[in-house]
């Protein structure tokens, strides 16, 4: 009896922290919304970093919304694209990306997608910005169908829902708590805000996503935020992982040069 209330008062054992499986090293790309600028810059760094850490079987997944709002979202995705044919790269498909699929098949969507940051993804395709400011709906869709290659659309297509490695899931907005990880719906790791973001409950994986603009990377023990708001900050994030080792590459521009430099830093010190 005194052995079992000395095991009840015992303070419970931290729960270990999340890890990657040995010789595994992964880097996440939060939102990028079309800065190209940054984007390019962050895979230079991304690189840089890769090469001075040792050799690894290194992984690059950006978490989606890669289009829409910034000024050069195809060129946002003629990175990836490239990208991808030199490295293992995988990309997921944020909601904004969903909703540019459906807005060439659908006018209703097409409102939506102009409605919510499309505009400068339809001009960045080089698009007349006189023509498309006077064009209704229907001659829009036509524009921009004619400008994006079947290549490209393949591409996009391509984008994934989810990605799980080792302790983490990486997602583009979230995740149902309370529903197994292999049910989630692509609604809800697309488009969910609440509950995921006040939710304190374990998900049986620490989430990694974007989707949600923070002034800096949130830290939470069930997941880890990493979008602070390219577009309007001028700020690209990049989360590191290896084993149990967690840090951030980002891409600032300052707001007075315009010029853009790499800062890496322990996630400790977010």
């Amino acid at each position: 009896m005194l052995k079992s209330l000395r095991n009840l008062l015992r303070p419970a054992a931290a729960p270990m922290p999340a890890t990657l499986p040995p010789g595994q090293r992964v880097y996440a790309v939060g939102d990028i919304h079309g800065r190209a600028d940054l984007f390019a810059r962050l895979i230079k760094a991304i690189e840089q970093d890769d090469r001075q850490r040792g050799a690894m079987d290194t992984t690059v997944i950006l978490l989606g919304d890669l289009i829409d709002r910034g000024p050069d979202s195809r060129g946002v995705l003629d990175l990836a694209r490239v990208w991808g044919t030199r490295r293992p790269l995988r990309v997921l498909m944020g909601n904004h990306e969903e909703m540019l699929l459906k807005s060439l098949i659908s006018l209703e969507a097409m409102r939506q997608f102009l409605r919510y940051g499309g505009q400068e993804t339809v001009l960045s395709f080089d698009v007349d910005e006189e023509a498309f400011l006077t064009a209704p709906f229907e001659e829009v869709q036509a524009m921009l169908s004619a400008r994006i290659s079947p290549a490209l659309l393949d591409f996009i297509r391509g984008f994934e829902a989810s990605v799980r490695m080792g302790d983490y899931v990486f997602v583009h907005a979230g995740i149902r708590p309370g529903v197994p990880i292999e049910e989630q719906t692509t609604e809800d790791t697309r488009w969910i805000r609440e509950p995921f973001l006040s939710s304190t409950q374990g998900h049986g994986a620490v989430i990694v996503h974007g989707h949600t603009i923070t002034q800096d990377v949130e830290v939470r023990p069930n997941r880890l935020g990493i979008d602070t708001g390219a577009y309007l900050s001028g700020r690209l994030t990049a989360l590191g992982l290896e084993g149990q080792e967690r840090w951030l590459i980002e891409a600032n521009q300052d707001d007075e040069t315009g010029e853009i430099a790499v800062t890496t830093r322990p996630l400790s010190e977010a």
